[in-house]
């Protein structure tokens, strides 16, 4: 059973025949506008010619088959609506980017149909998404209940902390297309998601690929992302700090900037920045994970002697390190703890235990942490870290 797809231009039709077909893949319960209008306004519609598509019962796609489908037969019925563009334009291939189940077509495109995808981003998704047991719970709740009842867990799961108070609208446009889905169609996906499976075939992959974590999401975790980046051929990661699971809708400007990266081989504005506004970024990372009474403290404690050196920290550690996407804080976290300890940097060890919490570490994470440098760093310098860190957790009334 090939469900019917609905697919929508998102740039106008000047001059899109002269640039490359960048086709776009939606999250369960979101449609093709509330999910990328955002982030294509934000660069796509200018570089590419955008086609997003629907989901059966979702958005313009009222067609919901009456027989369940596969997520290989969601990727046929894709790639038939891209066809039909294709023909028209008088290409056979084309760029791809798709969020959750979006990137899980993505994944399928790549798999059987070797070739037609030139290059591939694949955002807050997986190889195998959650378990045949949670899929079919949300099947049957939806079934009784209806999709509205999906939309007070779905504003928990989709965005990041602060989203929702930063951008109402956005949000609320989103919650309301998830309310507005079709029933059946809504379930015939979680189905296909609940069979999709292809972490043994990631190897087969030889076109590129980029995969996009958001550091908060808890539906398609950092590490899944990882598998995907590792397992293909030509595999990348970027996590996205703040991001749960909508990147393109959360953060449309920073995804699209990573599109043109990477398919058109832009340069990273992060290679342009100035030195001030290297500064300026590694100052606004350091007041989120340091806090602003400790930055202050530093500042206000700042002389003409020590002024370049704390310019040089704010810039090179701060702003040209910490703010990188390819490692999410509480990683960054965990490799500054262990060479703290590694090295017996006792003073910064206390600060960075306090900035480890900040980043969403646990207190058994941060003993993990400890443990593991035991083992690589010595016993004498684990047994001064967990006295450090004691002392410190204790202070933040964690233990």
């Amino acid at each position: 059973m090939t469900p019917a797809i609905t697919a929508v231009r998102l740039s106008g039709a000047r001059h899109r025949a002269e640039l490359p077909l960048l086709v776009l893949g939606p999250s369960l319960g979101t449609t093709a506008s509330t999910l990328w209008t955002d982030c294509a306004a934000a660069g796509l519609t200018d570089a590419f010619d955008v086609l997003a598509w629907d989901l059966p019962g979702h958005g313009h796609n009222r067609s919901v088959p009456e027989e369940p489908f596969t997520m290989a037969e969601l990727a046929a019925g894709v790639l038939h609506v891209v066809d039909d563009v294709l023909a028209a334009r008088g290409d056979s291939s084309f760029f791809y980017a798709g969020d959750s189940v979006g990137g899980a077509v993505g994944l399928q495109l790549l798999v059987d149909a070797p070739g037609r995808v030139d290059a591939a981003v694949l955002l807050c998704t997986g190889a195998r998404i959650g378990s045949e047991e949670m899929w079919s719970g949300r099947m049957a709740q939806v079934s009784m209940s209806g999709t509205p009842v999906m939309v007070s867990g779905s504003a928990e799961r989709w965005f990041g902390t602060g989203f929702l108070e930063r951008e109402p609208a956005r949000g609320s446009a989103l919650l309301h297309a998830l309310a507005d889905v079709v029933d059946e169609g809504y379930v015939a996906v979680c189905g296909a998601l609940a069979a999709f499976d292809v972490r043994d075939r990631l190897a087969e992959i030889a076109a590129p690929v980029l995969a996009v974590a958001g550091a908060e999401d808890g539906v398609t975790p950092v590490d899944g992302l990882r598998e995907i980046a590792s397992g293909v051929k030509d595999g990348e990661l970027v996590v996205l700090d703040g991001v749960a699971h909508l990147a393109p809708a959360e953060a449309p400007a920073a995804v699209a900037g990573l599109l043109r990266r990477f398919f058109l081989g832009e340069p990273d504005p992060l290679d342009d920045r100035t030195v001030q506004e290297v500064r300026d970024a590694g100052m606004v990372v350091r007041r989120a994970v340091l806090g602003d009474a400790h930055v202050d403290r530093a500042s206000a404690a700042t002389t003409d002697f020590t002024r370049d050196f704390q310019e040089l920290i704010t810039q090179y550690a701060w702003g040209s390190i910490w703010t990188r996407p390819g490692l999410d804080r509480r990683s960054r976290s965990l490799i500054t703890l262990t060479a703290l300890v590694a090295r017996g940097h006792h003073e910064e060890l206390a600060m960075h235990v306090r900035a480890a919490r900040t980043n969403g570490l646990t207190v058994e994470e941060i003993k993990e942490c400890l443990l593991q440098s035991a083992i690589y760093c010595g016993v004498p310098d684990a047994n001064t870290a967990f006295r450090i860190a004691q002392r410190v957790l204790d202070e933040m009334g964690e233990l």
